[in-house]
């Protein structure tokens, strides 16, 4: 039997009133005065991307451009590999600007261990994303980073994994917060864990004493322009990417999320009038198989939600409360069987 195709009709719970929203209006940092401008620019990049690669010949088709404006930014070079810099300007959404390391030197990572996160040995990742300089982050070859504890990133960093196969699991994983300029291309982030209650380094002069974490694959707390691109996320304890706390300027593209309940969270509390700032691009990403719900749940803010795959649900895809704006365009949703799960 075909799989049924619906669209989904989005149900917003929690009335916000219109002077607390206008009280917070423009109140982040790096969010846009006109999303619907940025809405448009989306759609412009990716209407010129799928013309061209129309407008090419049969052969032609068979060797670079896809018509996703993000990899066609960047793979069509064949000296990419020398020219790693340039994904920086290959992003789209509100999180366009993003930098990264851009400007930044290269840090090879060469050591996959993780024994001392207070005072990291250089060549690890986590000695890499703390430094206070822009830096672009590659690696030598194949890992598996089993964490101790959270990797908490400082600004101006990329992570690029292109070229070799890098997984990030064990306890806490990735945290970004109060930072800005952050770019995570190309790895592998699963079966993340909580942990804490530890001294740990977040710069190279200040460790401080961390907290339990929650066990999200990906944590981004009062933070701007963050780029999550081509990562493949699943099995974490809590969510897979969590953007909370006046976060914004935020693009999450091109990942495969998979096996895992709570999937994206994009807000802290309906109560947190400050997220109603929050702008989020959520595109060409593929939500896989075995996901329960959240693939975003948004509070608040501004969410496009763009040219994505969702394979199935248990319970429900895209889902709001607190009068968030969510753009939904070009999405395409298989349901599931269960007759309760399409609604």
């Amino acid at each position: 039997m075909l799989p049924f195709t619906c669209i989904l009709i989005i149900c917003i719970l929690g009335p916000v009133s219109s002077f607390g929203r206008a009280a917070f209006n423009l109140s982040l940092p790096h969010q846009h005065p006109h999303p619907e401008s940025v809405v448009h620019d989306v759609q412009r990049r990716l209407n010129v991307s799928i013309s061209r690669r129309q407008a090419l010949s049969v052969i032609q088709k068979d060797q670079c451009l896809t018509g996703n404006p993000i990899d066609d930014c960047w793979r069509c070079d064949p000296n990419w590999y020398n020219n790693r810099q340039r994904l920086a300007d290959c992003s789209i959404g509100f999180g366009q600007g993003t930098l990264g390391g851009k400007g930044g030197r290269i840090y090879t990572v060469v050591d996959s261990s993780d024994n001392d996160v207070a005072n990291p040995k250089p060549g690890t990742l986590r000695h890499a994303v703390i430094q206070d300089e822009p830096l672009w982050i590659i690696f030598s070859t194949n890992m598996v980073i089993k964490l101790k504890h959270e990797l908490i990133f400082n600004s101006f960093k990329t992570v690029d994994g292109r070229g070799v196969t890098v997984h990030v699991t064990g306890n806490g994983c990735i945290t970004l917060q109060y930072v800005s300029h952050v770019i995570i291309h190309n790895i592998h982030v699963h079966h993340c864990k909580p942990s804490g209650n530890a001294d740990i380094a977040s710069s190279p002069t200040h460790v401080g004493w961390r907290g339990r974490s929650d066990g999200d694959g990906i944590s981004i707390f009062s933070s701007q322009k963050i780029w999550i691109d081509h990562c493949a996320l699943s099995y974490c304890t809590d969510g897979l990417i969590d953007a909370i706390m006046g976060s914004t300027g935020i693009t999450i593209s091109n990942n495969y999320f998979s096996h895992h309940n709570e999937v994206m969270l994009l807000g802290h509390d309906d109560r947190h009038l400050a997220d109603s700032g929050m702008q989020v691009t959520i595109a060409f990403n593929h939500f896989g198989e075995a996901l329960v719900q959240r693939m975003p749940r948004c509070r608040l803010g501004y969410i496009h939600v763009v040219n994505n795959d969702f394979t199935a649900w248990e319970m429900y895809a895209i889902g709001g409360s607190a009068n968030p704006t969510i753009n939904s365009q070009g999405n395409r949703y298989t349901a599931p069987v269960d007759p309760n799960a399409k609604e």
